[in-house]
């Protein structure tokens, strides 16, 4: 059977998390990749074993980058998940990560460039946005085959927080987070609902604004908890709906980080940035951006995330120099 092959460069907790469920879910054959020896081989063949009770045939492969030559097995790559990179820690905001992961992402990227010009790439490391922006750079795809994580996962933190809330199935919970993958997301409360009813009409002003905080902070709250690492199963699985999306052209509508540009770029008063937005994902990555309207708080909020998106843009403009 001639399946999808999907590559995931890190293999750490997001990458192995990832891999897991990219097998699990049989959206095509798995291959990870990472630097430290025997990391990629084991996990790989520890889940192959698990196949028969996942009831998968996807075929799961680990390689050592330690020798740049493992990343020909690249080749032939239909998408490319790069969570490789250094997590977070705590006391460490995404942006500190910055200059460290800018390194990481070009050798990854000049690989990727190399061994699999046609994939679409979904950006992992931190902070995703701007790694998605270098990554562009890096390897010169079209803007719409590179597409980072960031709303798909705050979005899901944000159900997650309202079904706690009000008791209901996080699956009758429709919401949404835009903007920079970091602090000063932007929660859309206006487009928020349960069953169809907004969530205005069933929390307090202050409630929601406490769960909006939560959200902002959600990554922060398991690095507290954890000390020695941060987030994977709720990344893991933003990232598998993002990649199923664009295996089986599902057309979905996940916030992701997006290229902004032209008439999309005017709308919301920036361009040349990747940046969290509502885009439909499908077979050739991000196909459309849609473009919604902000009242005056929103764009305030909206107008603060693009300022910090942008100096951590020109920032890696500088390293890449």
């Amino acid at each position: 059977m001639n399946r999808p092959k999907i590559s995931v460069i890190g293999a750490g907790n997001v990458g192995a998390s990832v891999a897991q469920f990219l097998a699990a879910k049989e959206l095509g054959d798995v291959y990870l990749f990472d630097i430290v020896e025997g990391v990629p081989e084991g996990k790989a063949l520890d889940m192959y074993e698990g196949n028969p009770h996942w009831g998968s045939d996807s075929h799961v492969a680990g390689f050592n980058t330690k020798d740049e030559s493992a990343y020909s097995n690249l080749s032939g790559s239909d998408v490319v998940v790069v969570p490789a990179g250094l997590a977070r820690k705590p006391g460490m905001s995404r942006d500190d990560l910055l200059a460290k992961n800018v390194d990481v992402i070009k050798g990854v990227g000049l690989n990727i460039k190399k061994y699999a010009p046609n994939a679409i790439i979904v950006v992992v490391t931190n902070p995703a946005d701007i790694m998605a922006y270098a990554m562009q750079k890096v390897t010169g795809f079209s803007p719409e085959k590179i597409m980072g994580l960031g709303g798909a996962l705050d979005s899901a933190r944000f159900r997650a927080f309202l079904s706690m809330e009000l008791g209901v199935s996080v699956q009758d919970i429709n919401a949404f987070v835009i903007g920079g993958h970091g602090d000063d997301m932007v929660p859309f409360i206006r487009y928020s609902s349960v069953g169809g009813i907004p969530i205005t009409k069933l929390l307090s002003k202050e409630k929601i604004d406490q769960i909006v905080n939560r959200t902002r902070m959600g990554g922060g709250e398991i690095v507290n908890f954890l000390k020695t690492g941060s987030a994977y199963y709720a990344p893991g699985i933003s990232i598998t709906a993002m990649v199923e999306s664009i295996i089986q052209d599902k057309k979905r509508i996940i916030p992701s980080a997006a290229f902004l540009s032209g008439a999309h770029g005017k709308h919301y008063g920036a361009s040349g940035i990747y940046i969290g937005l509502p885009i439909r994902i499908g077979s050739k990555g991000v196909e459309h951006v849609y473009d919604i309207d902000f009242t005056d708080e929103e764009l305030s909020l909206w107008k603060k995330t693009v300022e910090s998106v942008k100096e951590n843009c020109n920032k890696v403009d500088a390293f890449l120099k």
